[in-house]
Formats: structure tokens, sequence, C-alpha cells
């Protein structure tokens, strides 16, 4: 049974923090490397001087908890999520799933976009759950929080605990991985789901003498992605561990793992804080300070890798009738194709997706809903209207 739940952090907490910020033993920087061998001395000195002495923790706090946050069990997990009503007369349930190295912050943004009626009175109901192990949802002890037992969780949340008959999913980066799951395992629940990004393993598992030109050239990208920015994928898919030892234990190593990614995979330029405050990525990133949740965020690698490395190397898998790896899903699908993400053909992912809506966004990066929330509020709208005049297989659309 879900009850209500209000973020409160001991100040004790914060202030080890800000000491263990202060007694940060720095490593040197080649001159004038700014992010080329990784995060940025000067840059990461100065969020961190900003973390120990100017940030508000408690005002953020204020914010966060201005949303209607729960915590329920479910299949023995305990889940945090926030659960927003629609302000109109016809409103539609939507599960937003977020990703890695960010947190169900990734969607505070977007949530007065789609909450809000449009002018024939259609809002959307907002779901945001912490996927176990990150955030305040609870760390699995065991293995096996993969995503198609995340899937499961989240299917029970929206139509078990929240009583929802059907409802859209959305997802970028991990969370596309679970929506997809959710789309082979629990067709009947979904109207529809909208995706900012494509699971790569979908190649990577495929024969190359089986790609055609274009898919063998995505490929080769995804390759030279993979070994350039790829480093943090395979140690946090091999060696979770001892990564995460370092990382929980300082501060200002937790702030250069996480901000580069948000450097790197955003449309900002070379510039951070075109597309993030200050306020917003220490928000973040003291959420998994305080949580201790980046070992636990890095075991979904770990997981995702175990399940791959099944599908490439055991062919008796795949005789499972009860595995719908490297299956389609029917489900209506919407990509919204972002600057900096690297999407498959489209021809390619209609093997695997019924895509009925794609859209090349002009700008923004993997961080979409925190970087672009109009233009992907817009899209997601855009979708349900088209599943609305359409109703695309399914009958009827309205959900109860």
């Amino acid at each position: 049974m879900k009850k209500s739940f209000k973020i409160n952090i001991g100040e004790t907490i914060i202030d080890d923090l800000k000491t263990r910020i202060a007694n940060t033993r720095w490593t040197y920087e080649i001159e004038n490397s700014k992010w080329e061998y990784g995060t940025n001395k000067t840059y990461l000195k100065e969020l961190c001087d900003y973390w120990q002495n100017t940030f508000d923790w408690k005002k953020q706090e204020e914010y966060l908890n201005s949303f209607p946050h729960f915590k329920t069990t479910i299949d023995g997990a305990g889940l945090h999520y926030i659960h927003q009503k629609g302000e109109g007369e016809n409103s539609i349930p939507l599960l937003l799933t977020h990703g890695w190295p960010d947190s169900f912050v990734r969607f505070l943004k977007i949530i007065p976009l789609l909450t809000k009626a449009d002018e024939n009175g259609f809002s959307f109901d907002v779901i945001i759950p912490s996927i176990p192990g990150h955030g305040f949802s609870d760390i699995p002890t065991e293995t096996g929080m993969n995503v198609k037992q995340i899937a499961k969780l989240f299917n029970n949340l929206m139509t078990e605990e929240l009583g929802y008959k059907k409802f859209v999913a959305h997802g970028g980066d991990l969370g596309t991985g679970i929506t997809e799951q959710i789309a082979l395992y629990h067709a009947e629940s979904l109207l529809g789901i909208h995706l900012t990004d494509i699971p790569y393993h979908h190649i990577l598992t495929m024969s190359p003498d089986k790609l055609d030109k274009t898919e063998k050239k995505y490929l080769d990208a995804i390759t030279k992605w993979q070994m350039t920015e790829g480093a943090y994928n395979m140690i946090q898919s091999t060696k979770p561990q001892t990564l995460a030892y370092g990382l929980n234990d300082s501060p200002v190593g937790l702030a250069a793992w996480i901000v580069e990614k948000f450097h790197n995979w955003s449309d900002c330029h070379g510039d951070i804080e075109s597309c993030f405050t200050k306020d917003e990525l220490l928000t973040n990133i003291t959420i998994y300070w305080v949580t201790q949740t980046i070992h636990s965020s890095f075991r979904h690698y770990n997981e995702a890798m175990k399940d791959m490395m099944q599908t490439m190397f055991n062919p008796l898998k795949k005789i499972n009738p009860f595995d719908k790896t490297g299956t389609k899903t029917e489900v209506p699908t919407a990509v919204a194709e972002f600057q900096i993400d690297l999407l498959p053909p489209k021809d390619f992912i209609n093997k695997f997706f019924n895509i009925q809506q794609w859209t090349k966004m002009p700008e923004g990066g993997h961080f979409a809903a925190m970087e672009q929330p109009e233009l992907l509020a817009e899209d997601i709208r855009k979708f349900i209207m088209k599943l609305k005049s359409t109703k695309l297989k399914i009958q009827p659309l309205e959900v109860e």
C-alpha cells in the first residue's frame, strides 16, 4: 500500500559532505586540456566550491517536496515515485522512466507541461518512479534486478497499485530498455510508448553479415563511440564494485564521474551551464550522495551485460518460449530523435518497434526532458493525439 513520502536529509549528512569537499586531495591536470581527458578540473573546482559554500540543499529539498511523493512495496521491492494528477477533465496516465546518471529529477521540468490541460481539457497523470537502486527506491540486495524485472515492477505499479487499466510509457537511456520490456511482456497494459533513444544491444547482438550498408555504418559509429566514450560502460558492466568504493567515499569523485556525462551527452556545445544550472546538476548529484546509490546504479549495467552475453553466446536461450529477446513489439511507438544520441536507421528500428511517429528535434541532447522540456512535452502530446484520432488498433483509447 502506498504511503506519502517526504525527502528529509539530516544536517549531519550535509555537514559531512561539505567537510569531505573541503578535504579533497586534487589531482593535477595537463594545462589547457579542457575536457579532453575527462572532467575539466577548473570547472569541477568551481562546481564543488559552489556545492560546499553556496548550494542550498534544503531549498532544493523544499522544491522536490513540492511534488507529491510516495513509497510502496511491490513484489518485495520498495519503490519511490512521484504521482502528479492531471488538471484536465480527461487525463491519460503517463509513466516516465529515467536513466543513468540522472534520476527522477530528469523529469521535474516537464511535469507542469504535461499535467496542464490543453484547450480540449486533455492532460496527463504523470507517474515518475525511481528505478530500484536509484534515488529513494530501495537498493536491491540480490542479483537479477534487470530491465525485465523492473518492467514487471513498474507495470504492477501502474495497473495494480495505482489501478490504471491502460497507460502510456516514455523512457530514455536505461528507461528506454525498461519501456521496451514493458511493451514486450505487458503489451496489454499499454496504449503506446514514446522513446528518446533505442537500446544499442539490438545491433550488437546481430551478425554483421546480416546488416545492410546503413546498418553497418551505424554499427561502426557505435563501435567508435564505445572506444571513445564508453569506458564508463565497460567498467560499470564488469567491475562496478571496484569503482564504487571511490565514488561512494569522495563527493568530488562522484561529481566528476557524473558531470562529465552531462557535459558530453548534452547539446551544450562545450558550455554545460547553457543546458543545466549548477543547482540542477548538484541536486541530482546530491541525491546519489545522500542515498549512497552510485554502486547500485552501476549494477544495472552489470545486469544488462549478463543478459546480452547470454543472448550472444547461449543459443539455447533462443528456444525458450517465454523469452522475447530480439522480437518485435507491436505497441504503437514514437521516437523523438535529439541531436547527441546515436540512433539506428529507421528501417532497422522497425524490426523491433512499431514506429508510428518519428520527430527529428532541432536541438537538445541525451537529457531531453531537462534540456528541452517544451519540445519533448509537445512531441508526447502530438503522439497521443495521433493515437486518439487513429486509435491504431486500440479500442477504445480511454482509460480508467
